[in-house]
């Protein structure tokens, strides 16, 4: 047994604490007061330590390509990846590679010529004002169907243009558009900044916010574009497809995502003055190649981006940016790499097993929930079986033999992929799903459920400790992967997945009072989160709406990832390593899984636009709803963490 110790951290603890008050705290405190925050990272912890180890790899897999024949993949991650780091040639263009898109906007003369502009924009991935990609049908998930979606906003959320509280973030990123368009020797750039801050205000008065977005029913308006182009007139769509290179055939049928939004913006194309339309046309084209330009352009970006908004205080390396841009245009082609070199099939195993025993402990769950009817129990018990676990990497790889690329050109490239990925999406519309099909690369620290398709999805790169460590004892692995496979079963459960079926079927399979039950339950989760604010933050909390869903998950992640260590045979009072009870080792696990810290500048961007909680919540906010860590610890009443029992939530 003595063996296993490694796998807990203790030289991150910090006794001083007590488990009961703070268990976030108590495995990690001595790593949070010491441990730094790398200059170009705005967090550290272990998903970051996993992600820079797997950065690391990857650069050494892209540096080693070193053939000119870019009809392989290997030569296509060359070129690729040669082109962004040819930095004497990029400083000596400078804006040049983006002047012929300047010298095109400013030849625009009617709304119908924009419109035209932002199809091609759409088609070469620069900051569109509407987004169409292709996804399951929800209401036919066996085929693909064509979404458009909200776009143009150049801050992260369109709460940034209307609260009070991002007075100050609006100020600078006004003065960073008139600094580019100074860099771009644009004439009058302050007033064109203020244009385009004018122009992305009036967007984002018509976005929908993240909570309304989470609600895929709201969300799912299959529209004729005939219908599509009444109901906005001012927007010419035809020009807009032809400048995409679209057949109109290929979008006959759209699932229109925020309807009010297309019908909102669409008027303005034609009452806002044409000329800070084009201060905005020019805007995205230069901030959407901002980072592949020269110095005092890379700079400016991430000054703004990264500085400001994330408190990063240096510019990543630009190894590291090589790899990220080789990464998003030929993920699989690296991944396919990768997975030769760095996966261990033992550990697929490992995690067939594990995603076993999560299985059976969600179906004994569903099978007693008291809160549940006998029908819709049946569909539940239904859609559980019918989840799709896919672990590791695809069973076969990306084509990329269409995509042209060149060693000495890198706008030319970041064009070409994005042309690539939209000629991509419209092969696939109206087709058969792919089953095989991956939305994460395996070298992504991350995992994921997809409710459209019913999938549970663990790459490569995440099976690694802290989250699956395969010397540590069931106790370990159960609450750090366990719990994050729970995690992501729980996604077909929460607020979002659940208005699908086992099929993938956007359907109400609930009877009335469960969904009344379900969401008397997550409303109380809700409440338990609002407004929690983390440590050395002032003026925002946790909006518990926006969470709910990734707090459910993490809810039922970890008490049915208990009851699955129990079904592996696992004893909370059984043999005890450094003095703690297995019990003791399941909770530490799962708290050392979430060590991690963020630049205060990057937590308020969380808490603004993310459905993840922050660390701390997502561990201590957990156990506090767990009967198990009461038993564990002791918990008693005057204890920080404690809950009154008819408080604790139980939802799976």
């Amino acid at each position: 047994m003595a063996g296993m110790t490694a796998a807990i951290a203790h030289e991150h603890f910090d006794t001083a604490v007590r488990p009961q008050d703070d268990l976030f705290r108590h495995v990690n405190g001595t790593w949070l007061r010491t441990a730094p925050i790398e200059p170009d990272q705005s967090s550290a912890g272990g998903f970051m330590d996993l992600r820079n180890a797997a950065e690391l790899d990857v650069r050494a897999i892209i540096e080693e390509q070193r053939s000119g024949d870019t009809s392989t993949d290997e030569g296509r991650i060359a070129a690729l990846y040669a082109s962004f780091m040819a930095t004497d040639r990029i400083q000596e263009l400078g804006i040049a590679p983006v002047r012929p898109i300047l010298e095109a906007i400013d030849a625009l003369d009617s709304p119908s010529a924009l419109a035209r502009h932002l199809g091609w924009s759409l088609r070469h991935g620069l900051s569109p004002l509407v987004h169409l990609y292709e996804e399951s049908d929800p209401g036919d998930p066996s085929r693909y169907a064509v979404f458009a979606s909200q776009g143009g906003l150049g801050l992260p959320d369109e709460a940034y243009y209307r609260l009070d509280e991002h007075a100050e973030i609006r100020e600078k990123y006004l003065a960073h558009v008139t600094r580019v368009f100074e860099l771009a020797g644009l004439d009058r750039p302050a007033e064109q900044a203020q244009a385009v801050l004018a122009v992305e205000t009036e967007i984002a008065s018509h976005h929908w916010d993240r909570v309304r977005c989470r609600d895929l029913r709201a969300m799912y308006n299959p529209t004729s574009l005939d219908d599509v182009i009444a109901a906005t007139p001012g927007f010419d769509w035809d020009a807009y497809l032809d400048g995409a290179g679209i057949p109109r055939e290929k979008v006959a049928e759209v699932i229109v995502s925020q309807p009010s939004f297309f019908e909102g913006v669409a008027p303005v194309m034609v009452s806002a003055p044409f000329g800070t339309w084009q201060s905005w046309a020019r805007w995205k084209a230069i901030s959407g190649l901002s980072a592949y330009l020269s110095d005092e352009f890379v700079e400016a970006r991430f000054d703004f981006y990264e500085r400001t908004l994330a408190g990063n205080e240096e510019q990543r390396p630009r190894w590291k940016r090589g790899v990220a841009l080789v990464e998003g245009v030929l993920g699989e082609a690296v991944g396919r790499l990768y997975v030769e070199r760095h996966f261990q099939p033992k550990k697929k195993a490992a995690m067939d097993a594990l995603v076993a025993n999560l299985m059976k402990a969600y179906e004994n769950s569903i099978s007693k929930l008291t809160w549940m009817t006998d029908e819709t129990r049946a569909e539940a018990l239904r859609k559980l079986s019918l989840f799709t676990p896919k672990i590791g990497y695809p069973v076969k790889w990306r084509d990329y033999s269409a995509l042209p690329l060149s060693a000495d050109d890198l706008v030319g490239n970041v064009l070409a992929a994005n042309s690539f990925e939209l000629d991509y999406t419209l092969e696939r519309i109206g087709g058969p799903v792919d089953r095989d099909e991956w939305q994460m690369f395996p070298q992504t620290v991350n995992a994921y459920y997809h409710p459209l398709r019913n999938e549970i999805v663990f790459p490569a790169a995440i099976l690694q400790p802290p989250f699956f460590n395969a010397e540590a004892d069931d106790a370990v692995n159960y609450a750090a992967i366990g719990a994050v496979i729970g995690h992501e079963i729980g996604h077909g459960f929460d607020d979002k997945g659940s208005t699908c079926d086992g099929d993938g079927r956007l359907r109400d399979w609930w009877q009335p009072a469960d969904r009344e039950a379900f969401e008397a339950l997550a409303k109380r989760l809700i409440d338990q989160y609002e407004g929690l604010v983390p440590e050395g933050i002032e003026g925002a909390g946790v909006n518990g709406e926006l969470t709910v869903g990734e707090n459910i998950g993490d809810l039922g992640g970890l008490g049915i990832a208990y009851d699955a260590w129990l079904l592996a045979g696992g004893d909370p009072q059984g043999e005890e390593v450094d003095g703690l009870t297995p019990a003791q080792r399941f909770f530490f696990g799962w708290a050392q899984a979430w060590r991690g810290k963020r630049r205060p500048e990057a937590m308020k961007v969380l808490l603004a636009t993310d459905p993840h909680s922050p660390n701390e919540f997502r561990c201590n906010q957990i156990v506090r709803n767990l009967d198990a860590f009461y038993d564990a610890f002791g918990v008693g009443e005057g204890d920080a963490l404690w809950l009154a029992r008819e408080e604790r939530v139980t939802i799976w």
